[in-house]
């Protein structure tokens, strides 16, 4: 159990070292660049290589959370985040301007399934009450507001009506959410790191 815990965290914290190297190498505006875009930078086999870190960690994580007799619904909404994580990663998108591809419509639909799937797990998490349940909630919490701020802007364009990311700070909205919904992965792997918190009978048996 502490050794799947400490290997996911510590993925977790090379995918974000990683990440946050990508965005220090780029000339891209975070307020505005969406993380995706990143990818067509020099440094931009950083991208895959965080995604597939934090792919990683989340699936390390979710199997010691299985050991502790989890929920099978929060190990496998984490599996999914993983899943999801991996192929936004292998599928990276379009360049702007270019019309959406099949590897464009794999990697947004993809992230749109990690980012509801991981404040999910953390609302279950919370509702079991394990440790850090608050902070998970609340991560949770503005990780769901951010998205819906992320998905606006595309109902928008549905119809018809022109709107650019020059527009509005899609990069930061995108950026909330991701922050967020590490932070609740990591609260998941810090929470059974405590030997007394590595059963979670409240859990299984609300939540199975």
């Amino acid at each position: 159990m502490k050794g799947l815990l400490v290997s996911g965290l510590t993925a977790i914290g090379a995918g974000s070292g990683a990440m946050l190297t990508l965005h220090a190498g780029s000339d891209l505006d975070p307020m505005h660049a969406v993380i995706s875009e990143y990818v067509w930078q020099s440094v931009g086999w950083l991208l895959p290589a965080s995604l597939t870190l934090f792919t990683v960690g989340a699936s390390l994580i979710a199997e010691a959370l299985r050991r502790s007799g989890a929920s099978r619904w929060v190990v496998g909404l984490l599996l999914g985040w993983a899943a999801s994580m991996f192929l936004v990663g292998a599928f990276p998108t379009d360049r702007p301007g270019v019309p959406l591809s099949l590897s464009g419509g794999i990697h947004r639909y993809a992230a749109f399934a990690a980012f509801v799937m991981m404040p999910l797990a953390g609302l279950l998490l919370a509702r079991a009450k394990v440790r850090y349940a608050r902070a998970m909630r609340v991560l949770s919490m503005i990780a769901v507001g951010a998205l819906l701020l992320v998905v606006v802007p595309y109902v928008v364009r549905m119809f018809g009506i022109p709107l650019s990311n020059d527009d509005i700070p899609a990069g930061l909205t995108q950026r909330v959410v991701v922050v967020t919904e590490l932070g609740v992965l990591a609260l998941a792997g810090l929470a059974m790191l405590d030997p007394a918190a590595r059963r979670v009978p409240a859990l299984a048996g609300k939540l199975a």
